[in-house]
């Protein structure tokens, strides 16, 4: 199981907490595989953006506008957090019902 995310995140620390098992990848550090970041962008679409997040408000307009892929690549704060890869399947974020997912998937 592998938690994609910022080990200085909150949300990121919870999700650890909750899943000892995980091995945390930071994506300012370590980056995000492409094959994993194309498919959590055809599994979640642009919800993959965090566009609410200090670093998309630094964004100008044409920014915004590259393709979210790009985005990410370019600014890996932007990726909504955590993205966790059980066996292969994706999860965003973290909240009871993500977690009651990953640990009836286990």
């Amino acid at each position: 199981m592998i938690l994609y995310g910022l080990k200085n995140c909150d949300t990121c620390r919870k999700a650890l907490k909750s899943l000892p098992q995980a091995e945390l990848r930071d994506v300012r550090k370590d980056g995000v595989p492409d094959a994993v970041l194309a498919a959590a962008l055809e599994k979640f679409g642009d919800a993959l953006l965090n566009t609410r997040s200090t670093t998309w408000r630094g964004l100008d307009e044409g920014q915004r506008q590259a393709a979210p892929i790009e985005l990410v690549k370019a600014h890996p704060a932007l990726m909504k957090r955590p993205l966790i890869d059980v066996n292969n399947t994706l999860f965003l974020g973290w909240n009871n019902a993500v977690e009651a997912d990953i640990k009836a998937s286990l």
